[in-house]
């Protein structure tokens, strides 16, 4: 019994491990697209244009592999949460939003499931 508890426990943590972390599950994004300011500050950081806050740095290092993998190891609410801020900074900043995907998709091989993500029919 004790085996397959063990078993168990190890099946879970593998799949846990598909996703990224849910730290940020409950991050305000309401706060952060209503706050132009803020949002901008997090738009220059991803564009190396300006200093990070640490919630910042961390998405900027999931940026690139969330746009190739369409956000592949994303959970639901993080996957709702990155649709409402990008639509937020297309509608509000959309030169910077330009640089960003040039950034992380130089090719522009994601691009069109990328955007069919972000519309949510992905």
């Amino acid at each position: 019994m004790r085996g397959l508890i063990v078993f168990a426990c190890l099946i879970v943590a593998a799949f846990a491990a598909d996703k990224y972390n849910s730290k940020y599950d409950n991050f305000d994004v309401e706060t952060l697209i209503s706050n132009d300011r803020l949002l901008k500050a997090y738009v220059n950081c991803f564009l190396d244009k300006g200093r990070c806050t640490p919630e910042g740095s961390d998405f900027k290092k999931t940026l690139p592999e969330a746009v190739e993998t369409t956000c592949g190891k994303c959970t639901e609410k993080q996957k709702n949460n990155i649709r409402k801020v990008i639509k937020a900074i297309q509608q509000k900043h959309p030169k910077q939003w330009d640089e960003l995907v040039k950034k992380n998709d130089p090719t522009g091989k994601h691009r069109d499931d990328f955007d069919k993500f972000i519309q949510g029919s992905s």
